[in-house]
């Protein structure tokens, strides 16, 4: 049998983490170190592998619950090749080191079980709840792959050159950057998408560091909501993030 479709076998490559093709990545187990990737993201494997739900604290539980973050997660262990994908997004390979990573969970596809996540609030003067509200804090040592809807672009902020980008369109950024929520209308107009433009609410990120930003402005696929109702959207109401945690974390 022949066929182009041969061009496609498997990455011969070494690493723990390689992209088998933009949309599709390759991780290798030796048996030592799980992965922990998003449930239902496994589309083929070779060798001995083992999947199982990853056990969630009860933190992780009233975290997720109170907040809309969090991460459902199935842990990959045993010796072999594991691919996952997710809806063909795009996806990269992340190390995450001291400076730590504050994510969107919507887009989290997998990341090394040595890595640890609090559920923060972007901005706690605002509260809004839709996207941007609240996200993880991904911290420790290791590999997160990320995923995008497109080819990303990444900013680069630095204490002479701060950037601000749509709060639908950010995916992730440096934790080590101060970041607002803020719209460019008047408080009555924040009800409509800035005026006439389609605009609505922003993030802007001062300090140094980066910004992840994907060619797309619409939640991701993959069942994220905002909220019940238009009055949770703006943080109002039982269902918004001002009818939650008035704080700024949620624990693991």
């Amino acid at each position: 049998m022949q066929s182009p479709l041969f061009g496609y076998t498997e990455a011969q490559t070494q690493d723990r983490y390689a992209l088998q093709n933009p949309q599709m990545l390759r991780v290798a187990l030796t048996g030592h170190d799980d992965v922990l990737a998003r449930k239902g993201s496994m589309v083929a494997y070779q060798g001995l592998i083992e999947f199982d739900g990853e056990y969630r604290t009860h933190g992780q539980h009233n975290a997720q619950m109170h907040t809309g973050e969090g991460l459902d997660l199935m842990r990959c262990s045993g010796q072999g090749t594991v691919y996952l994908a997710n809806l063909a997004q795009h996806v990269h390979v992340v190390d995450v080191d001291h400076e730590g990573l504050t994510v969107d969970s919507s887009y989290v596809l997998a990341l090394d079980s040595t890595l640890h996540w609090d559920a923060v609030a972007v901005d706690s003067q605002f509260g809004i709840s839709g996207t941007g509200a609240y996200q993880l804090n991904i911290s420790g040592r290791g590999k997160v792959a990320l995923m995008t809807s497109g080819q990303p672009l990444v900013l680069q902020v630095t204490p002479e050159k701060y950037a601000f980008a749509d709060a639908d369109a950010v995916v992730a950024w440096s934790s080590s950057l101060r970041v607002q929520m803020q719209a460019q209308t008047s408080s009555s107009g924040v009800w409509r998408r800035r005026g006439g433009t389609g605009e609505g609410w922003e993030l802007s990120f001062l300090g140094q560091g980066y910004a992840l930003v994907q060619p797309s402005e619409m939640l991701p696929p993959q069942g994220a909501q905002i909220g019940q109702g238009a009055m949770a959207q703006y943080g109002l109401g039982q269902h918004g993030a001002r009818g939650q945690n008035q704080g700024n974390i949620w624990s693991n």
